[in-house]
């Protein structure tokens, strides 16, 4: 028997390793372009690729689901042109070459999450914000217009584990709302809402961390709207420090208890983070922007078209009468001087 699991072992490891990688990034708006690339590197040629979507894990085995569209990316890369929220996922692929098949391991875990402009459900965190203190209860609810139960509340640890609340001993689960009654620093990941049917909606990025945070939306920030960022101690009785804040590591306003952004345009997006000088600095937290709906435009333009289009009825039927009185003068006149030579 030893010497059985001893092959096997060896087996595994003679099997070429296939990585996954995204491109251009994993955090994507609904309509993005987004490409999967699973390469082998210890022999490129000849190879055939399958994809998969990681549907549950545990520290001892993992469970795939095949896409229905694998074989699309059987040449090595699985493009999407225009990402939609259902392409939320974690990934894997495999290669096979040959007759019988060799076949690669199980790649590497790669996630893919979509944030939609309107999900059929939100995910409604509490305290409403991304980074929370440890030992604080935190709510994580999928409302729906509804207000259905048919929502799973999952998550993908940075351990790389796919979790789902209901079966889980970190969190309870009533309804579509997901309870953890005190948090831990591996709370940390993203979570989302997932349906019967299993789509996944609106993931949300959800850190936890001891003693200093960033306080920011849960929600993608709309242009022209203000943006408040603050500085979060968990031992303070006011909690609100007076530290510096960064955007992509460059320091954009410093000494404060908080940071204002009056009117927020797409340049805004990136990764912000604050720091005291001996309480330590936050998490880094994503800032999304998203456009302005062309909606109201659209009514608006609609609404002028046919307000264009009664101005001009109003001018033809006001105009109407004098045309007409102008045809009848015309014809009258015209029988009058058809008539004249006969009377005579």
């Amino acid at each position: 028997l030893y010497l059985l699991l001893l092959i096997s072992d060896f087996s595994t490891l003679d099997r070429p390793q296939a990585v996954l990688s995204v491109s251009p990034q994993k955090w994507l708006t609904e309509g993005d372009p987004v490409s999967l690339i699973c390469e082998v590197y210890s022999s490129s040629t000849g190879w055939t690729f399958s994809w998969y979507t990681l549907t549950a894990s545990s520290e001892s085995s993992n469970h795939y689901q095949l896409l229905s569209d694998s074989s699309r990316g059987a040449g090595g890369n699985y493009t999407v042109s225009s990402a939609a929220v259902k392409h939320t996922g974690v990934y894997v692929c495999r290669a096979e070459r040959g007759e019988p098949a060799h076949k690669t391991t199980y790649s590497n875990t790669q996630p893919v999450w979509v944030t939609g402009v309107s999900p059929p459900v939100s995910l409604i965190i509490s305290p409403s914000r991304t980074q929370h203190f440890t030992f604080v209860s935190l709510s994580l609810s999928c409302e729906d217009q509804i207000n259905s139960d048919r929502w799973r509340v999952k998550r993908y640890t940075e351990s790389e584990q796919l979790e789902d609340c209901s079966s889980s001993v970190w969190a309870s689960q009533t309804g579509s709302t997901c309870t953890i009654s005190s948090t831990i620093t591996s709370n940390t990941g993203v979570y989302w809402c997932q349906s019967e049917s299993g789509e996944n909606y609106h993931p949300v990025n959800i850190t936890v961390h001891f003693f200093v945070i960033l306080e920011s939306p849960v929600h993608p920030v709309t242009e022209g709207d203000s943006l408040t960022l603050r500085c979060l101690y968990k031992h303070s009785t006011t909690q609100n420090l007076r530290a510096n804040f960064y955007k992509d590591g460059s320091l954009i306003q410093n000494q404060t208890t908080e940071m204002i952004i009056s009117t927020v345009s797409k340049s805004h997006e990136g990764f912000y983070y604050c720091k005291h000088p001996e309480r330590g600095e936050s998490p880094k937290s994503w800032i999304s922007v998203k456009g302005v709906s062309n909606k109201c435009c659209c009514i608006s333009s609609h609404s002028e078209s046919q307000i264009s289009v009664l101005r001009t009825l109003s001018s033809v039927l006001a105009v109407c009468p004098y045309l007409l009185v102008t045809v009848v003068l015309i014809f009258k006149c015209c029988r009058m001087r058809g008539f004249t030579p006969d009377s005579r």
